[in-house]
């Protein structure tokens, strides 16, 4: 009796086997039409394919994460509408959808960091961009990322305590604005202090990584006169500004070098 029991449960789980892998081959087959919608710049009918292919197979990663960058290529950067921050949301939670499968998943980290980016939340990305650094810690593009997301930060601060005088606006004959009063400084460089070393060290360990990294070069210039402005020893701050021009010239002279080997090659 067990032995004619045991036959039609098998067959049921041959059938349970052979549609799991038709629904596999179909899935595929949307996943391609899908690519080929993108590659068109068919974005809508892309996620349509994408969204059928992740059905069809749940464990299909790459359907997961073309739908997150077909989201993302509609998503028009710093747009404030509404239906624009909805469709950088659902790009969002597509790319997380990514990194619940696959939470070293690079592209997916990268790109929602650049998203939160456009939308300002620089803090947010920054979290993103530290989770590359920690898987990638040999790729200098993360590096960079933190200490501009750093920059972004340090600045708003210190344009709102620049913008409290005019006169604190206004660069003297070297170029470099006037330093801030006591008050002021003490209290910038409380908010701004971690972020100004984390900025420096990210931005110097993105060109050890990347000796020509012209833009690394360049934001490091930057930091360097944000660290000037809390700085207490004017002697430090003047020192500080010297080496921020100094990178600004590494960074023209990468720049121009970049741009002989690209006309040459």
């Amino acid at each position: 009796m067990r032995g004619y029991k045991f036959i039609p449960l098998c067959g049921v789980l041959l059938v349970a086997i052979a549609a799991a892998g038709c629904n596999k081959l179909r899935a595929r087959d949307q996943l391609n039409k899908g690519v080929g919608a993108f590659r068109n710049g068919q974005f809508q009918a892309a996620i349509d394919h994408f969204q059928q292919a992740a059905s069809l197979d749940p464990t299909l990663v790459n359907a997961r994460l073309y739908l997150a960058m077909a989201y993302f290529q509609q998503y028009v950067p710093q747009g404030q509408s509404a239906d624009n921050l909805k469709i950088a949301h659902q790009a969002i939670d597509a790319f997380n959808d990514v990194l619940k499968m696959d939470p070293n998943n690079t592209t997916a980290l990268a790109t929602i960091g650049q998203i939160y980016y456009y939308m300002q939340d620089f803090k947010t990305a920054k979290e993103y961009q530290l989770k590359r650094e920690a898987i990638e810690p040999n790729n200098p593009e993360p590096y960079y990322w933190v200490g501009q997301l750093d920059w972004d930060l340090c600045q708003t601060a210190d344009k709102a305590m620049r913008s409290k005088d005019p006169k604190l606006l206004v660069p003297d004959k070297n170029g470099y604005l006037p330093p801030l009063p006591e008050k002021d400084r003490k209290e910038l460089e409380e908010k701004n202090g971690e972020l100004i070393a984390e900025a420096i060290a990210s931005l110097q360990k993105a060109i050890e990584l990347k000796p020509n990294y012209s833009d690394a070069m360049a934001y490091l210039n930057l930091m360097y006169r944000q660290k000037a402005d809390i700085e207490m020893d004017n002697d430090a701050r003047l020192a500080d500004l010297k080496t921020a021009d100094e990178w600004q010239q590494k960074a023209i002279n990468a720049r121009k070098a970049a741009s002989g080997q690209s006309e040459t090659s």
